[in-house]
C-alpha cells in the first residue's frame, strides 16, 4: 500500500455523508487511545485504526480528522471510561475463582470474598462475563464434588459443601446472570448463598454412599438424626447429577435394593423397624406440619433494628416446657417416652459426678428438685448446629432446621461488629492475661475473622461470642450449665471448658429485655436444651434455676469489661429476677406464660401417640413388645415437600 492510499482527507466526512462510519471510528479511536496509556501519539493511533479496518481513504493529512472527531478527555473521564466501557481493559483484570468478581490487577486477593488470587489467571478465567456465565453452572457442579483417588483402581466422587475459600461457587448461582454492576452481583451472590445453606450435604453423601457401597456417609447421616425413609426430591436429583442412579422419590432403601447392597439394606431396615433404643421421637418429629408453622411464626417475629446497634431481635418472648401429662402415663410408657425424648448421655453427665474433679451440674439442689424444679436435657442434632437447636428448643420446642437463628446470628455479628468487637477484644485480652499470656492486635483480628466466618457456615460449631450474640437476638439472658473439663473418649481431661456461666444482653437497655432466662447444658462438644415440666394448669410460675455451682461458687458472668469486674452480683440482680432460698442459694426465677397455640397443638399431637400406648399397657405387655407406629419420623424437616 503506497503513501497515498494510507492517507485520507477530512472532506470525506462531508462529501460522502458517512456519519455512521465516522461515529464508529471515533469510538474506536477513543477506546484505543485510553488503552494505550499515552504511549502513542494520536497520528499513529489513527493509522492503526484505519489499517485494522481496511478502509481506503484518499490522500490527505491526518491532522484534520484528529482535530475534528477526537474527543477531549479529562483525567476523571478517562478513568471512568476505562472501568465501564472498555472490554479490552477488563481483560487485564483477574477473575475470582469463587465469586467471579473482576479484581484490579494489583489486588492480591478478591475484594468481595477475600479469596487469594490464583497462581494463573490466564485463559478462560480472565475472559469477559458472558463466557463466565455460560460455564458457571458446570463449574459449580464440579466444585460441589471432590475426587478422592485412593488406589490405582479408580476414584470415587464424594459430595461436599463448598469450603470456605470457594463458598461463592454456590448451587443455583447460575440462575442469576452476571451483571457489570458489582452491587447487583453482590445481591445475586447473597441470594445464592441462602440457597446453598439449604442443601443437606449429609443426605446427598448418604445417597452416594449407598450407590458406591460405603457405609461411613450413611452412618454419619443417621447419627446426625437423619431420616432413613427420606425421599429424593427433584432438587436433590439435580444436585447429584446422575440420572441413571438417582430418581425422584427413592429412599436409601430403594437405592440399596437397586444396587444390591445387602449389608447396607440390613442396617437400614433395622433402623426403620423401630426396635433400636436410639430412635428419637421429638414433638416436632411427630407433628412436622405444626413444627413448620412454628418456624414460620418464629421468622415472622424476627425484627432488625436500624440504629447504631444494627442487631436482629425477636419481638415475641416464649419459653418451652414439657406438659404435666407425662407423669400420668404408666411406667412402661413413661420409660419409652423419656428414652425417645431426652438425651440420656448428656443428662447423665450433667447430673452425676463422673470423677473427683467433677461435681453435679444440674439437679443437685434438693430444695429445688423436691419443689418440682427439675431440668431435662432434650435431644437435638449433633452436627454443629446444637447450640442454635437447643436455644430454639428452649424457646419454642423446635430445632433450627431452616437456619433462621444461624442467619440472624451471622448478619447481626457482621453488621454490628463495631459494637461487639470492642467488648469481645477486651474480654479475650483479660482472659488471656489471667492465664499468663497476651494477645496481639493481629491475633485478635484473625480470631475475629474466624468468628465471623463460622457464624455463617451451617453445621459449624460455635463459640462463646455466639452465645453472647444470641442473648441479644433473644432479648433475654442465657444460663449455661456445663462440665468443667473437656475429655477424650478415654475419659482423659484435655482442657478447660469455658462455656459454663451467665450470658447477659449487656448491649441492650435492661428495659428492652426479658428477665426470664433460658437454660442450656454443655457436655463434651455438645449443647442441649434444659427444660422443666409445667404444672397442671400449664404454667411454671415458681420455677427457679441456681446461679451458683454445687460447691457454692457464683457462676461466671461472661463478656464483662475491666470496669465491670467485681460488679457481677449487681449486674445479675439488674438483668435477672434474683432471690435467695432458705438454704442461702441464689436462684433466678423463670416465668412460663401459657404456650403458644401452635406449640400446644404440637405437644397434644405428640402426646396422642403415648396415650394410645397407655391403653395397650393396661394389658400385660412388656416394654420391649410395645407397638411402634409404621410412620416413624427421625427428622422433622425431611419430608419430600420440605
Amino acid at each position: 500500500m503506497n503513501e497515498e492510499e494510507q492517507k485520507w482527507e477530512s472532506a470525506l466526512i462531508k462529501s460522502d455523508g458517512l456519519t455512521t462510519d465516522i461515529y464508529q471510528l471515533s469510538n474506536k479511536i477513543s477506546k484505543l487511545t485510553t488503552a494505550a496509556a499515552d504511549s502513542r501519539n494520536g497520528r499513529d493511533l489513527a493509522h492503526s485504526i484505519l489499517a485494522s479496518e481496511n478502509i481506503n481513504r484518499s490522500s490527505s493529512p491526518v491532522e484534520p480528522l484528529c482535530h475534528t472527531v477526537r474527543p477531549k478527555y479529562s483525567a476523571s473521564a478517562t478513568n471512568d471510561d476505562k472501568v465501564t466501557h472498555h472490554p479490552s481493559y477488563c481483560t487485564k483484570k483477574w477473575t475470582c475463582i469463587a465469586c467471579t468478581y473482576e479484581n484490579w490487577p494489583k489486588a492480591t486477593k478478591c475484594v468481595l470474598c477475600f479469596v487469594p488470587r490464583p497462581p494463573t489467571t490466564q485463559g478462560n478465567r480472565a475472559t469477559s462475563s458472558p463466557s463466565r456465565e455460560g460455564n458457571f453452572e458446570e463449574e459449580t457442579n464440579q466444585n460441589s464434588t471432590v475426587e478422592s483417588s485412593g488406589s490405582q483402581g479408580g476414584s470415587k466422587k464424594v459430595l461436599r459443601a463448598p469450603a470456605i475459600h470457594d463458598n461463592e461457587n454456590i448451587i443455583g448461582a447460575s440462575a442469576f446472570p452476571l451483571s457489570s454492576n458489582n452491587y447487583e452481583n453482590e445481591q445475586r451472590l447473597r441470594l445464592a448463598r441462602r440457597r446453598r445453606r439449604e442443601v443437606d450435604w449429609r443426605w446427598l453423601n448418604a445417597c452416594v454412599g449407598v450407590v458406591e457401597g460405603s457405609w461411613a456417609p450413611v452412618e454419619a447421616y443417621l447419627a446426625a438424626g437423619g431420616n432413613p425413609t427420606r425421599q429424593l426430591s427433584a432438587s436433590d436429583v439435580a444436585l447429584l447429577n446422575r440420572p441413571s442412579a438417582f430418581d425422584v422419590g427413592h429412599t436409601l432403601v430403594h437405592l440399596a435394593i437397586r444396587f444390591k447392597r445387602e449389608d447396607l439394606l440390613t442396617s437400614l431396615l433395622s433402623q426403620i423397624e423401630g426396635n433400636s433404643s436410639g430412635l428419637k421421637r421429638m414433638p416436632s418429629y411427630v407433628a412436622p406440619d405444626l413444627a413448620r408453622d412454628i418456624r414460620r411464626h418464629v421468622v415472622s417475629a424476627l425484627r432488625h433494628r436500624k440504629s447504631n446497634f444494627p442487631c436482629y431481635y425477636f419481638s415475641e418472648i416464649s419459653t418451652f416446657s414439657l406438659p404435666s401429662d407425662l407423669e400420668t402415663f404408666p411406667s412402661p410408657v413413661q420409660e419409652q417416652l423419656w428414652n425417645e425424648l431426652l438425651d440420656r448421655d448428656a443428662l447423665g453427665q450433667l447430673e452425676s459426678a463422673s470423677s473427683d474433679m467433677e461435681s453435679p451440674v444440674i439437679n443437685w439442689c434438693p430444695e429445688l428438685v423436691q419443689g418440682g424444679c427439675r431440668l431435662y436435657a432434650l435431644w437435638n442434632r449433633s452436627a454443629g448446629d446444637c447450640l442454635l437447636d437447643s436455644a430454639l428448643q428452649a424457646c419454642w420446642g423446635v430445632c433450627d432446621r431452616d437456619n433462621t437463628l444461624r442467619r440472624a446470628l451471622a448478619e447481626s455479628l457482621s453488621e454490628a461488629s463495631s459494637v461487639f468487637y470492642p467488648r469481645w477484644q477486651e474480654y479475650e485480652s483479660m482472659q488471656a492475661s489471667l492465664m499468663g499470656f497476651s494477645l496481639t492486635a493481629r491475633q485478635l483480628a484473625a480470631d475475629w475473622a474466624i468468628m465471623l466466618n463460622i457464624a455463617s457456615q451451617p453445621g459449624t460449631p460455635l463459640e462463646q461470642i455466639h452465645i453472647f450474640v444470641l442473648t441479644h437476638i433473644l432479648r433475654r439472658p442465657i444460663i449455661v450449665y456445663g462440665v468443667k473439663y473437656v475429655k477424650s473418649f478415654r475419659g482423659e481431661a484435655l482442657g478447660l471448658a469455658r462455656f459454663e456461666g451467665v450470658y447477659l444482653p449487656l448491649l441492650w437497655e435492661p428495659s428492652f429485655c426479658c428477665k426470664s432466662p433460658i437454660t442450656l447444658g454443655y457436655t463434651r462438644g455438645h449443647f442441649s436444651a434444659l427444660v422443666p415440666t409445667s404444672q397442671e394448669d400449664g404454667t411454671c410460675l415458681d420455677y427457679s434455676v441456681p446461679l451458683v455451682s454445687s460447691d457454692g461458687k457464683l457462676l461466671p458472668v461472661h463478656y464483662i469489661t475491666h470496669a465491670e469486674l467485681g460488679e457481677e452480683e449487681r449486674m445479675l440482680r439488674q438483668w435477672l429476677d434474683v432471690c435467695v432460698l432458705d438454704g442461702g442459694i441464689a436462684v433466678a426465677r423463670q416465668s412460663f406464660p401459657r404456650q403458644h397455640l401452635l406449640v400446644a397443638q404440637m405437644l397434644d399431637e405428640w402426646l396422642n401417640h403415648y396415650r394410645k400406648l397407655s391403653h395397650v399397657c393396661k394389658a400385660p405387655v412388656s416394654v420391649g413388645h410395645l407397638p411402634s407406629p409404621s410412620n416413624l419420623y427421625l427428622s422433622d424437616s425431611d419430608s419430600a415437600d420440605e
